[in-house]
């Protein structure tokens, strides 16, 4: 906030780097560098994550309407892009392999709940009717 024109928009100021001299090196220069003193920061990240195993899992063990397969094929391209270098490529086709394998997880989830509780719905009745006699000879 500008003191004297309150509505005024802010303007950048350049701040120096504090640099405190160092006494066990005399007669060099603590500065900035010659040509700008401008310093690198690279930071690392963690590399794409392409859920092959997963995809695997997916495939080999739940493949409902192809998306086993789909999520399959999704993480191969995201390992073929990350080792070419494309790690926004590589980010996207993980993405888009994850959200296949959740998609392949819950509804093979989904449809083994509904089985359990048919069969237990089953073999109740089952039971039941052997029990009141309508079964006996």
């Amino acid at each position: 906030m500008n003191p004297g024109y309150p509505d005024a928009p802010l303007q950048g100021e350049a701040v120096p780097l504090q640099d405190t001299p160092h006494p066990m090196y005399r007669g060099q220069f603590h500065g900035p560098t010659a040509a700008g003193g401008q310093h690198t920061i690279v930071l690392l990240s963690e590399p794409p994550r392409d859920h092959i195993i997963w995809s695997l899992f997916c495939f080999f063990y739940s493949n409902p309407f192809c998306l086993g397969l789909a999520a399959l094929i999704f993480s191969i391209k995201s390992r073929d892009r990350k080792m070419v270098g494309d790690l926004e490529g590589a980010r996207h086709y993980g993405s888009t392999a994850r959200c296949l394998n959740i998609a392949a997880t819950i509804i093979v989830c989904t449809i083994a709940l509904i089985v359990i509780i048919v069969f237990c719905i089953l073999a109740n009745q089952v039971s039941y009717a052997y029990g009141r006699g309508y079964y006996r000879k």
